[in-house]
């Protein structure tokens, strides 16, 4: 569940069912300062203390005079963290009816789309983190980053609404794309330039054929003075040429940044999905950057399965390389039985989830625990929420032609990014001589 933290823009905090808990899931380059929480800023992390006021049926309704937005989500994630869904509900409804600043209407919007999810109401949450993004400058990495949202994250609903955020547009708002567009724009710095070009002499062979134009019929009616009606027309069909292939260069130019974007949408998706280690420890895919190259096999269970076996011939080969398998069979989230509606994993994975986010990822960047990530990483992980990667790998599959629910392998590199795929299993011995060891200068530079 989570609860609004008025910052310079936002911080969102979590609770999960059936303990509450709460985590940073987007970052921040502000001092934090939450609802009912004085600003401290000589703690790293500021935790919110929530006035909390809880309607049980042997005491009176509150008095709806008192009340105020702030109040009405505090009561609401007290109630939730009861399992008192639907009358958390409804304190969130109130709390959007009392005329709630920003901050607390994304709040309220954020935490009933939390509702809804637990619920299994993918339709009415994707509705609400629509509004809070159009609306009320949602960050669409929040819901990317939160553990809570998984089982939403597993549904059409969610792929409709990232589609709609790469777009862009007035009903979802442009703040997620332009997030794309600047990674777009460090990966193909040059392309802003070759259109800056493809415009400039578009415009002057435009220039040019209007004055030809008037040429060109003087050279057609004839007469004394009349300009040579071949070179005329030659000097046209040059200026209106080039017109044709710089607008098609232009429009390639814009397909191919559309399919980098959802390419790059699809990357920032991965980099999310979360998987438990040998150790039990949960953690997220991008954590495992510069330290793992992650190996997804996705079919049936017998392929995946005897896939596996072979690969245990080469377990030390491929340890020095820094692989990590993780098997994903289909159908299997339909098969697994559901521990609860909603909110993700389980409870052993709900509490180890507080290592995922913006706080992870600043401890990340110290060597002592990069090394302590490093010597939990064996030769197998388990995939968390496995509903959330066979979405993934059957969109993968979609963007490749390939025929979705067909065996695969995905190599990703060092730095998170898809290296390559295939169809079937791989050939290990072929992996093994394509990947460098760890301590290759290849792999430094792959970093």
């Amino acid at each position: 569940m989570a609860v609004a933290s008025l910052i310079h823009q936002y911080q969102i905090f979590c609770y999960s069912n059936p303990k509450p808990h709460f985590h940073s899931s987007i970052k921040t380059r502000t001092t934090q300062w939450c609802l009912n929480t004085i600003p401290n800023s000589s703690t790293a992390h500021k935790i919110a203390r929530f006035s909390f006021i809880c309607c049980t049926s042997s005491s009176p309704p509150p008095d709806t005079a008192s009340q105020t937005p702030e109040s009405c989500v505090n009561s609401g994630l007290s109630l939730f963290s009861k399992g008192r869904v639907r009358e958390a509900l409804i304190q969130f409804d109130t709390a959007l009816s009392l005329n709630p600043n920003t901050m607390e209407a994304q709040a309220a919007l954020y935490n009933k789309a939390c509702c809804h999810a637990y619920r299994g109401e993918g339709k009415l949450a994707a509705e609400c983190l629509r509004t809070a993004l159009k609306d009320y400058n949602l960050k669409f990495g929040t819901i990317l980053n939160d553990p809570d949202l998984a089982s939403f994250r597993a549904l059409p609903e969610f792929k409709e609404l990232q589609e709609e955020a790469r777009l862009g547009g007035e009903d979802i708002g442009d703040s997620f794309r332009r997030d794309l567009k600047l990674i777009s724009e460090v990966q193909a710095p040059f392309r802003g330039i070759r259109r800056f070009f493809y415009i400039a002499f578009a415009a002057a062979a435009g220039i040019s054929t209007f004055f030809t134009l008037p040429r060109l019929l003087r050279a057609i009616q004839g007469g004394e003075g009349a300009p040579d009606l071949l070179e005329t027309a030659g000097n046209g069909a040059v200026n209106i040429g080039g017109i044709v292939i710089l607008v098609a260069l232009f429009l390639w130019d814009n397909k191919k940044e559309e399919e980098q974007l959802a390419q790059i949408s699809r990357d920032e998706t991965l980099s999310r999905l979360p998987l438990r280690l040998s150790t039990n420890r949960v953690v997220e895919l991008v954590q495992l950057r510069d330290t793992a190259r992650p190996v997804i096999l996705a079919g049936k269970r017998e392929t995946v399965f005897m896939a596996m076996q072979k690969a245990e011939r080469f377990r030390t080969e491929l340890l020095r390389r820094g692989v990590l398998l993780i098997p994903v069979i289909w159908g299997e989230v339909e098969a697994a039985p559901v521990e609860k509606k909603g909110f993700g994993g389980s409870a052993k994975a709900a509490a180890a989830l507080p290592s995922i986010g913006d706080d992870f990822e600043k401890r990340a960047q110290s060597i002592t625990t990069k090394s302590k990530l490093q010597a939990e990483i064996r030769f197998k992980a388990e995939a968390v929420s496995p509903a959330e990667w066979e979405r993934w790998i059957k969109d993968q599959q979609k963007s490749e032609g390939v025929t979705p629910g067909e065996d695969v392998y995905i190599i990703l590199r060092l730095d998170g990014r898809v290296r390559r795929s295939g169809k079937g299993m791989p050939d290990w011995q072929q992996i093994i001589q394509e990947l460098p060891a760890m301590d290759n200068l290849l792999s430094k530079l792959e970093k």
